[in-house]
């Protein structure tokens, strides 16, 4: 006995929803997504065979093949309050608006006094910007900028991370955030003795625990730990 054909037609999936929701999505990820702004300069570290990711809480210290030196914090909150540390240390005064925007750049590699300048230049100018020639860190004269920035910018780094400790203990949320790490990268043809100046300036301030970033040799980037 045959069957009877369906007066219903075939059945129809309506999309409209999922194509809101696709929509909602885009305009959540537009809204809220940062760009990240360039490094002032790009290193080509050695490689490895290390398995272990770089932690999203770290000061870096990066050191091209010239041998200058640039660092970052990769907290926003310690790097503003760093720089609020550093402008009292060297006198050198900077506005909230160039405070907020110093959070946003990754790296930085020049004298306090140009720094001002630096901040207020475009992308683009900063690429060509002069002079560059990386963070000063004299071991001879009182001019170490790099150590100053190191101790300071680890300083409020631990800080702003006990304080999220703290907050999230007494609301009972979960805290899986990593306690600050220094790391350093150079490139793959820097000199030994510009890295083993800034190997001194982690040690004179008592920091012997530190890693060294270097490239996967199947692509991406780990950290080595020294000590």
């Amino acid at each position: 006995m045959s069957k009877k054909p369906s007066k219903g037609g075939a059945p129809a999936l309506d999309m409209t929803p999922m194509v809101d929701l696709a929509f909602l999505l885009v305009t959540f990820f537009m809204l809220t997504a940062s760009f990240r702004m360039d490094e002032p300069v790009t290193v080509d570290p050695p490689s490895s065979i290390g398995e272990v990711a770089l932690p999203d809480n770290h000061l870096m210290v990066t050191i091209d093949d010239k041998g200058r030196a640039f660092f970052g914090i990769s907290n926003g909150t310690a790097k503003m309050a760093a720089l609020r540390e550093m402008s009292k240390r060297y006198k050198v005064p900077f506005t909230d608006q160039q405070i907020v925007k110093f959070s946003g750049l990754p790296s930085i590699g020049v004298d306090i006094k140009d720094l001002p300048r630096y901040i207020d230049a475009s992308e683009q100018e900063r690429k060509g910007f002069q002079p560059q020639k990386g963070i000063p860190m004299d071991t001879i004269t009182p001019n170490n900028q790099l150590k100053d920035w190191i101790n300071l910018g680890g300083t409020e780094a631990v800080r702003t991370y006990e304080a999220a400790k703290k907050k999230a203990a007494e609301s009972g949320s979960d805290f899986k955030a990593e306690k600050p790490r220094y790391a350093i990268k150079c490139d793959a043809t820097t000199k030994y003795i510009y890295v083993k100046d800034v190997v001194k300036t982690f040690t004179d301030l008592k920091i012997y625990q530190f890693n060294l970033i270097t490239s996967l040799e199947g692509g991406g980037t780990v950290i080595e730990p020294t000590k």
